[in-house]
């Protein structure tokens, strides 16, 4: 159970995303808001009040963020995209919910009859979405897509996106100390300042060692952190020169071998493919693979809907080199049949909340299947059409961005969102098998997106009055040559 500091933490961080606003250019505000409440609050505890969404350090930093560029910095953060078939997407995200809760105001009774007589005794209940809650679903959809929004307008320059890199290079830097340490002597930081455990403390354990998981819900996800920070690291290192580039491939090297440690099969194969990219490879390339990895991402929950993809052959195949490894994947298969066969009887706007898209026993309820990829979650949740459109917006994100490049001479080029793609394409490839879509990546996605958006609608961001007052907004150059200046 949280302790009073975690509890803490959450009503601070309000207080201090104002005074980021306040102090810093909005492009770092925003990063520092967001990515920072993303490492540094506590995962699991949140406020319950009625009628809202909960508010943990997910959605605290989204609103705060919202709340600085509106009301602090006089930003304006526009909601719907420019690009038709983006916009589309957003509206279908959002408004999914309706049908979704429409459709599920049934409760799910669990009850046991004795073999004794014809007694029946009232067990458990999962309740139907009420009306009340449309308001409520609807909200939480909106709260998700803000990084989306806010990164569109204002960390979709070149200028911003090297910001965005830096970020991501510094929290890793940082975030690597307390992950050593948590190598070293066991999960424990998250217990000894807020009190409590985050996860299932076996999981922790591989190969002899343990997994570092700091203040994130799971181990997986900072190893896939890690990976962003290698990857930005080396992107940054690449456009450097003299000692800068020596110190930002010496920080690269160092950050790769921190991955390492963190035991993540995945996030290491992540990051010995596409480091050699983001050092190498041309831009409008890495920005192919990306678009190629985040389409597999799109693809493969409905083939696996299909039965298409051979998953007893790709277990044997793994069994053949690490039986723990194919016993693992096999049990996620396995769980991912058990809700696909579920998610079947709802196809097109899911089980809503309460957990109603889980595999439960008929007389107790307890559950007994474990979603592990956040595909089959939000497939459950909401059906095929939210799945769709949330799958929609981040791989729509990549693919406007290659269609806006096709023209766009290779020298002038933003030499950042390669980089910035391939993050995407790698969390969305992660998000088959875990659920690792948090913030962060909504704020990658818009920052693609805007990015794209200004090249294909050069007047869509023209400097215009401010929402607040007669002063003018500053322009996207001038914003830029300050964060130039700043940075140096």
């Amino acid at each position: 159970m949280p302790n009073a500091i975690a509890y803490m933490m959450l009503l601070v961080w309000p207080v201090a995303t104002l005074v980021f606003f306040q102090r810093l250019p909005v492009a770092r505000a925003i990063l520092l808001c967001l990515m920072g409440g993303y490492l540094l609050l506590p995962p699991l505890a949140s406020f319950a009040l009625p009628l809202v969404p909960n508010l943990d350090k997910f959605s605290i930093s989204s609103i705060m963020a919202l709340v600085g560029c509106l009301f602090v910095a006089r930003a304006p953060v526009p909601a719907l995209p420019r690009h038709g078939f983006m916009r589309v997407m957003v509206c279908l995200f959002v408004l999914c919910a309706l049908p979704t809760v429409l459709t599920n105001r049934d409760g799910i009774i669990f009850e046991s009859t004795p073999n004794a007589g014809p007694i029946v005794f009232f067990v458990d209940q999962l309740p139907g979405l009420r009306l009340r809650d449309l308001a409520s679903v609807v909200m939480e959809q909106l709260i998700i897509l803000i990084p989306f929004f806010i990164a569109r307008r204002h960390l979709s320059t070149p200028e911003a996106h090297r910001d965005l890199l830096f970020a991501f290079f510094l929290g890793g830097m940082i975030y690597s100390i307390p992950s050593l340490i948590e190598i070293r002597v066991s999960p424990q930081i998250n217990v000894w300042i807020y009190g409590f455990f985050q996860h299932d403390f076996a999981q922790m354990i591989r190969n002899g060692g343990y997994r570092a998981i700091v203040f994130l819900p799971h181990a997986l996800w900072l190893a896939l952190f890690m990976l962003s920070a290698l990857l930005a690291t080396t992107a940054l290192a690449r456009v450097q020169t003299g000692n800068s580039k020596v110190r930002f491939g010496l920080a690269a090297f160092y950050l790769f071998a921190v991955l390492v440690l963190c035991k993540s099969l995945a996030s290491l194969a992540y990051g010995l493919a596409f480091t050699p990219l983001v050092a190498l490879a041309p831009f409008r390339f890495q920005i192919k693979v990306a678009l190629g990895i985040a389409l597999i991402g799109c693809i493969y929950p409905m083939l696996r809907n299909t039965g298409i993809i051979p998953t007893d052959a790709i277990v044997a195949y793994v069994e053949s080199f690490s039986p723990a490894r194919a016993q693992s994947l096999g049990y996620r298969f396995d769980n991912e049949q058990m809700l696909l066969e579920r998610a079947a009887e709802k196809p097109l706007f899911g089980w809503g909340g309460w957990g109603r898209n889980l595999i439960r026993e008929a007389q107790s309820g307890r559950i007994l299947s474990i979603p592990d990829g956040h595909w089959i979650i939000a497939f459950g949740t909401f059906g095929w059409i939210g799945y769709l459109a949330e799958m929609g917006i981040l791989a729509g994100s990549l693919a406007l961005l290659h269609l806006a490049l096709r023209k766009t001479p290779q020298d002038e080029i933003s030499p950042y969102i390669s980089c910035i793609s391939l993050i995407l394409g790698a969390t969305m490839v992660d998000m088959l098998v875990n659920d690792t879509l948090v913030p962060v990546t909504w704020m990658c996605a818009g920052a693609i997106l805007g990015y794209a958006e200004r090249i294909l609608y050069p007047d869509l961001f023209a400097p215009r009055p401010r929402l607040f007052g007669g002063q003018q907004a500053l322009a996207p150059s001038s914003a830029g040559a300050r964060l130039t200046s700043l940075m140096k």
